[in-house]
């Protein structure tokens, strides 16, 4: 079965045409690494970035995080090259295969039958799955793609930049704020209106959230392009938490902290979530159903979110410990 608990604050996407930066990715502490074969690679460097790439898988030492390759797409003839040659050739060194632009059920089928295949030929272990959601097709479909191959799917990306040009949203921006997409207040009494800037992707995200939920899967937001405005990114990212993400793509190395500030839960949160289980935990000892913890109600909704943020945090305590 698919593993639905992995550690996935950061993903660090690393070009499979940069022999350097593949060679740093095992330990620039990323939760997730995801070796690029599609849009970081020129067509004319694709077979050379392949060999790239399984050469890192075999080479080079990936305990301390989980590794993934993003495939090219399935309406190019890079896809079905990408899954036989890495898979028989590095499969066992491999976690996940990351999707593109899936529009379908059938783009997951057909990868899951390409896997299950090359697995059963190569007695390798099973390699899961991560899709990319970043069209209108996708979008659309999202709830029947979230439950094809249980088995397998693990998580989807919110795709942002090929989202907004599929949907021919105007911006050029890779996720973040566009100040085109705003409101503006009522005219005070001396005629002066407020700006209100809007999150342009606030349903798309919503959206890919819900479906995530609802069928088991990792809700993981992606790119922000502007690697020089970490303000921003912490922002992009603490909305994208907020409405139930888990992690976060990183295009260069020092996004992966920015992540993991946003998406490790605080010290604070982490000692209240454990006072609310400790006072649940009295109040049924006798017969209550709810109590009152620094002047709020907690009630059964908000064990659950308690026994949430306390599963995160232990998991997150056993990840480092592993790596240290």
């Amino acid at each position: 079965m698919a593993v639905r608990n992995r550690l996935h604050r950061s993903e660090l996407a690393v070009p499979g045409s940069n022999t350097r930066m593949l060679e740093k990715a095992p330990t620039a502490g990323a939760d997730v690494v995801f070796l690029d074969l599609e849009d970081a690679v020129a067509p004319d460097d694709k077979a050379q970035a392949r060999k790239n790439v399984i050469a890192a898988l075999n080479d080079l030492d990936w305990s301390n995080c989980s590794v993934a390759v993003r495939i090219n797409g399935l309406d190019t003839h890079y896809c079905y090259r990408d899954i036989v040659d890495v898979v028989e050739q590095a499969g066992d060194k491999l976690d996940t295969i990351l999707i593109p632009k899936v529009g379908t059920p059938a783009d997951i089928l057909f990868v899951s039958t390409m896997l299950e295949q090359i697995e059963a030929a190569r007695g390798i272990k099973q390699i899961n799955l991560h899709i990319l959601i970043e069209t209108a097709l996708g979008m659309a479909n999202i709830e029947s793609i979230a439950q094809t191959c249980p088995e397998r799917l693990e998580a989807m990306v919110f795709g942002v930049a090929d989202y907004a040009a599929s949907t021919q949203a105007r911006t050029t921006n890779m996720g973040g704020a566009n100040p085109d997409y705003y409101t503006l207040t009522h005219p005070d009494e001396q005629g002066r209106r407020e700006r209100h800037w809007g999150d342009q992707w606030h349903f798309a995200a919503s959206r890919l959230v819900v479906a995530c939920r609802a069928y088991g899967l990792r809700p993981i937001d992606g790119p922000f392009g502007d690697f020089n405005d970490p303000d921003g990114y912490l922002a992009a990212a603490g909305s994208m938490a907020a409405l139930g993400m888990e992690g976060k793509w990183a295009i260069h190395p020092s996004q992966i902290e920015l992540a993991h500030q946003v998406f490790t839960p605080t010290d604070k949160e982490v000692d209240r979530a454990r006072r609310i289980l400790t006072a649940m935990e009295e109040a049924a000892k006798q017969g209550k159903g709810a109590v009152s913890l620094d002047g709020r109600l907690i009630d059964a909704a908000s064990i659950r979110q308690a026994q949430v943020l306390v599963s995160k945090a232990d998991q997150i305590e056993q990840s480092l410990s592993a790596r240290s």
